[in-house]
């Protein structure tokens, strides 16, 4: 006599937990999606035109989900907006119609509260203990839900997705918008009986996403898994103090969720540059899935780790998405080579001021002014300083290209033109060209190799976040380390030409206030 199909799931998934229980390792993925856009229109869609293309993304997305679990994947990340992607009027559009994208004019491609709300379900609280897959009619209709936790009950996986959540509200609730609802950008979890384990509402929306709304609070979201305790959050979150440092510092999760639609920003902002750093900063595993749109600067994945990242992908040369697979540490905090806890201006504080770097100039990283010195010698000892910050810097090119200009550059300030937040950053940095007015443009690109670097700097703060790129926005796994002292060093020289080398700071008590948030 056969099982029937729940002792059926139930035995694999018990099955499941008892082979993740044998382990301190588990096996992750993350999926990087070219997402199917809305078609351009100035008027909302039906509810049933919405699902349509929900669903066409969710084809993609079941077809990602079925091949990691065939590969042993434990749970697999899926993107910000990787169901129903952004959607443009026929004015937003216009500047991307020869693939020429308009950086001034990006937030122009959000849906409107409108025109998102077709797309939106009600999830409900974890608490309520919910199988969708087993019990759809239980609430309200639910098709997205429903499918995504059948994904992971029919593909014994835990899944995560993202999507939009809606709550009705009245008048009795003074907050309560004008058109009687709350909208927000969500993260749903499904643990492989298909349960809803999880759900967080994005709290640091970026610019424009008027769609949705701001929680009243932030949330610090964490689950139980038998391959150690997870927290999420969404996109720009990382940037911020709430959730993501108190989902490491005060709840001590061991890996971060993080579905996000992340464009690329060179020199300190690309995906996997910062994802990377935040990861060893924050020594934790962080599982990136990013949508992957070129016209737009998206792309970029990758599971990270303290020690580094175990996998990555990016690609601005084709309009395909990638899965990505790596066994991770369950419990980082725990292992053998997990990175000793770092003073990041101890060492920078120590010592004198190097005689290099007098001959100091001004130069913006897009509306950040640097102070910049150029390092004019194949080797050399530099100190720059801004503000409260020093960045001190010992360097010997193995080759130094008359075609190419390095600085050491130090930032310390209020970042941003609306949600205003202060960085302290030391960079060793490529320029554009050998005009030094080009010094913090964008590059993808370089020639000369570093034989030593060693970057440090007189931080005011813990938050630190190591990065170093190379050519091709590449990362360097294995190819650099983080002292106990602060000093971001090179172990044998560079393998690859380096674009940059940074420290980069958050002090986070000094941002100022959030002009958008109606809630304090």
């Amino acid at each position: 006599m056969l099982p029937s199909q729940p002792l059926l799931h139930a035995a694999v998934f018990a099955l499941a937990v008892l082979q993740a229980l044998a382990s301190d390792t588990f096996i992750a993925a993350v999926y990087e999606h070219a997402v199917i856009l809305p078609d351009v229109t100035d008027e909302p869609v039906s509810p049933d035109d919405a699902l349509a293309l929900m669903n066409k993304n969710m084809d993609v997305l079941e077809g990602a989900i079925k091949e990691a679990a065939q590969q042993g994947a434990h749970i697999i990340v899926t993107p910000e907006d990787g169901i129903y992607g952004w959607h443009f009027t026929r004015e937003a559009i216009y500047p991307y119609l020869e693939d020429i994208p308009d950086p001034a004019g990006r937030g122009g491609w959000h849906f409107t509260r409108e025109a998102i709300y077709p797309y939106l379900e009600d999830i409900p609280d974890p608490a309520v203990n919910w199988i969708p897959c087993t019990d759809p009619t239980r609430f309200a209709p639910a098709p997205v839900q429903e499918r995504l936790s059948c994904m992971a009950r029919n593909n014994s996986i835990y899944v995560v997705a993202n999507m939009g959540d809606k709550k009705l509200c009245n008048s009795s609730d003074p907050s309560c918008p004008s058109d009687g609802r709350y909208q927000y950008n969500t993260d749903v979890v499904f643990d492989p009986e298909g349960k809803l384990v999880a759900r967080y509402h994005k709290y640091n929306l970026f610019r424009r996403e008027t769609q949705f709304n701001y929680p009243k609070e932030p949330e610090a979201v964490t689950f139980e898994t038998p391959f150690g305790k997870f927290g999420i959050f969404t996109c720009f979150d990382i940037l911020f103090h709430e959730p993501a440092v108190v989902l490491v510092s005060e709840l001590q999760v061991d890996t971060v969720l993080f579905p996000t639609a992340w464009m690329n920003v060179l020199p300190f902002l690309t995906a996997v540059e910062f994802h990377s750093a935040w990861a060893i900063g924050m020594g934790v595993n962080l599982l990136s899935a990013n949508t992957h749109n070129i016209s737009l600067a998206m792309t970029g994945d990758g599971l990270f780790t303290p020690e580094g990242p175990t996998a990555y992908h990016y690609d601005s040369g084709t309009e395909e998405g990638c899965l990505l697979l790596a066994e991770l540490s369950a419990r980082p905090r725990l292992s053998p080579t997990y990175p000793p806890a770092v003073n990041w201006s101890s060492y920078a504080t120590s010592i004198k001021r190097f005689p290099g770097g007098k001959d100091t100039f001004g130069g913006a990283v897009r509306r950040d002014i640097f102070t910049f010195s150029e390092l004019r010698h194949k080797t050399g000892n530099y100190t720059v300083c801004q503000g409260d910050l020093c960045c001190h810097l010992i360097y010997r090119m193995s080759n130094k290209s008359k075609d190419e200009v390095y600085v050491l550059g130090a930032f310390d300030g209020l970042h941003g033109s609306l949600i205003k937040y202060h960085w302290q950053i030391c960079t060793l940095l490529k320029c554009k060209s050998t005009d030094l007015n080009t010094c913090g443009q964008p590059v993808e690109t370089a020639q000369t190799k570093f034989e030593v670097f060693s970057l440090s700097g007189t931080f005011g703060t813990n938050y630190v976040f190591p990065e170093v790129l190379y050519s091709g926005v590449q990362l360097a796994p294995g190819e650099f380390e983080v002292l106990r002292d602060g000093r971001l060093k090179s172990k044998h020289g560079t393998s690859k030409p380096l674009i940059t080398a940074t420290l980069f700071g958050r002090l986070y008590e000094k941002d100022l206030p959030h002009p958008l948030r109606t809630f304090s």
